[in-house]
Order: structure tokens, then sequence, then C-alpha cells
């Protein structure tokens, strides 16, 4: 019999429309990728050529279990240069991903039935593994025109005892938009941790992001090297936690991934040192791609009433085409062969959203919107 964990959690329905879009291609069509959140670009010289030494020099055995002690050095002092804010090394836990990361933040958080405050739309996984872990989500229906973030008066309606955490997202997925200091201020007030995913740190076109440890050191700080650096399939993230936490995490992490991949962490300790130009040039290219996408769909009567400025996402209101996301993201797929995120995948306030993601190639995108202007002409008038 399979369990009941394995049988209920939800799938990640952009990867659903990947794989329909794999299919497609194998048929022979070409499809226009603007569905998964990827960069397009090659992981840089430096980080591959730093992973390529560490395994001519025979550095392929197991690290220890909280990372290379020199990539937490690297990672506090990256936060001290962006932030300002002082952490030590043994408050760094690495891992194998940004995946496996949460699910040891919320293994060692919560216990049966404990709560965790999700703003609605939100990435998919996580109330997923807030639920496989035993915990509830608890979700909060957030505004397009606040750009589909927390007021604090929403939160604090949503407190009781068996909250232990508030979730936030600066980039965020799917929105792209970034939280604003005064606002992170407020949140960071509330008694239970701030859970703060950084992953599109580094992504910002206009304004500035903010970790949430300039605000308050009761948080946790989700962070890698997937979006960032275009090591998707490297396998590497950090959390950076209170001290007590850290030696929970550590021993399920002995238990259940021993360590991250070693010859990753060389290359992304290189990254850190040495990618800033690479990451400098990505950074820029995303922007005039995103530049350029936001008007063309507005052009093409979607409805965006707070511009990204992060992150390299759109999510876009297609309620005027349909109301229902995942039926309109397949049939654009088979039809226009352009994949796009359905907004149900973020939640049901993303209802009757798109979400397009902008890591590719300015003449994809461009070839993507022309199909799209075609499909609506002809299934949407």
């Amino acid at each position: 019999m399979i369990s009941k964990k394995a049988r209920e959690i939800p799938p990640f329905i952009v990867m659903d429309v990947l794989e329909k879009a794999q299919e497609l291609e194998r048929m022979g069509e070409r499809v226009i990728h603007l569905e998964v959140g990827e960069p397009d670009f090659d992981t840089p010289e430096c980080i591959n050529e730093a992973s390529y030494r560490a395994i001519c020099d025979g550095k392929t055995h197991y690290t220890h279990s909280l990372g290379l002690i020199e990539l937490r050095e690297a990672i506090v002092e990256d936060y001290w240069e962006k932030y300002h804010v002082n952490i030590s090394p043994e408050q760094v836990l690495v891992a194998s991903g940004t995946s496996p990361a949460m699910l040891l933040l919320f293994s060692s958080l919560l216990e049966e039935e404990d709560q965790v405050i999700l703003s609605n739309p939100y990435y998919p996984c996580y109330p997923n593994i807030i639920r496989f872990v035993g915990g509830t989500p608890i979700f909060i229906d957030v505004k397009e025109e606040e750009g589909f973030q927390y007021l604090p008066e929403m939160i604090e309606e949503k407190l009781t005892s068996r909250v232990k955490g508030i979730m936030i997202n600066s980039p965020s997925n799917p929105t792209g938009n970034v939280m604003s200091a005064e606002r992170m201020t407020k949140i960071s007030k509330f008694s239970p941790f701030i859970i703060s995913d950084e992953i599109y740190h580094g992504l910002v076109y206009e304004g500035e992001a903010h970790s949430i440890l300039e605000f308050t050191d009761r948080a946790f700080v989700m962070n890698g090297f997937s979006k960032l650096y275009a090591m998707t399939g490297w396998r590497l993230g950090y959390l950076i936690a209170p001290k007590e936490f850290i030696r929970p995490m550590q021993k399920i992490q002995q238990n259940l991934f021993i360590s991250a991949s070693s010859f990753s962490q060389w290359g992304a300790l290189a990254g850190l040192k040495q990618a800033g130009h690479d990451i400098e040039r990505m950074r820029q290219t995303y922007d005039r791609r995103r530049r350029f996408l936001i008007p063309r769909l507005k052009g093409l009567g979607f409805g965006i009433t707070v511009e990204p400025t992060g992150a390299f996402y759109v999510l876009a209101n297609a309620k005027k085409f349909s109301q229902d996301s995942y039926s309109l993201a397949f049939d654009i797929l088979v039809k226009a062969k352009v994949g796009v995120a359905p907004g149900i995948d973020f939640g049901s306030n993303a209802e009757g959203y798109l979400r397009f993601c902008y890591a590719n190639s300015m003449e994809n995108i461009e070839e993507g919107m022309n199909r799209l202007q075609q499909y609506l002409e002809e299934y949407h008038r």
C-alpha cells in the first residue's frame, strides 16, 4: 500500500508543462520555453574550472556535513559585503539545493500541525514540503495592486500560538516583485521566526533586495547558487539559521544526505570569489529581456498592475482570455508551441494568471510573443 504522504503530495505542474513540451519536441516540434525558471546561460567558466580542478585533485570525498568550512566562510563574507550583517560559519549549513534545505528547516522547526504563514500566490514547493513533515500552511490572499505582497495587518490577523514561521520570498517567484525595507521591517517585528527565501538575490533591476537578517536575527535564510550563478544542475544551496537549530539540522542532513557534493562546493566557492563580472553580464541581459517582455505582454492584453523588478518572472493576468489557467497553458503549448506556467500552480489566488519566465534568449522570447499573438488572434478574439 502506497503511503498517504506519497499519494497526496501534489505534482509540480510547471514540470508537467515542461515534460509535455519535451514530448512535443521529440515529435519534431520546436517549442519556445517560457515555463521553467532556469537560467539559459552556461555556468561561469571560473566555477567549471574550479570544480574540474577539485575532481583532478581528488577532492571527491564526503565533506563536513555542514559543508566545506571555506565555502561557509565565503558565504559569511558575502552576506557581510552585501548586507552588513554579522553571521558566523557555525550558522551556515550547505545542502544539495534549496529544496533539501527546506526539508531540513521545516523538519527541525515544526511539530505535527504547527503552522507556517504563506502568501498566496506562493512557490509551489513551500506548502508541499510543510505538509510533508506534518505542518500546516496558513495562506494569506495577497492583492495584485500591492504587488502580491503581504500587508503586515494581514499577517497579524493570522497569528496564533501554533504559528512557528512566516515565509517571505523577495525577489519573488512567481511574481518577480521585490519587498521594500519598510515592509520587511514591520514583518520582522512579529514573534514567529521569519523564513526568507533569498534565492533570487542579485537578480534585481530597480531598487535593491534586502536580507531579512538586516532586520532580525530570529530568522532563517534560504539561498543557493542555482539562479544567480546558473548552476541549477549542480544542486547546491544553503541555510543560514539561529545557532540552536544548526545541530538538529546537521543530524538530519547526516542521516538523509550525508553532505552536499564536494566538487560542486569547490566550484561555488570560486563563484563567490571570482564570478562577479559574469553575474553582472547575466543580470543586465535579464533586464533587457524584462524591459522587452512587459510592454509586449501588455500590448497583447495581459494585465500587469505592478511591474516586476527582480528574479526573471512576470505573473500576468490572463482572465480576459480564460479563468482556467491550467487548460489555457496547455492549449497555448499544444497550439502555439509556447511553454508557459499556469497560475494555479502557484495557488488559488493566482488562478487566471500565467507566469512567463524570461530566462531565454531575446530571439526566443520575441518568437514566443509572436506565436502567442497569433494564438490569441485565432482562438481568443
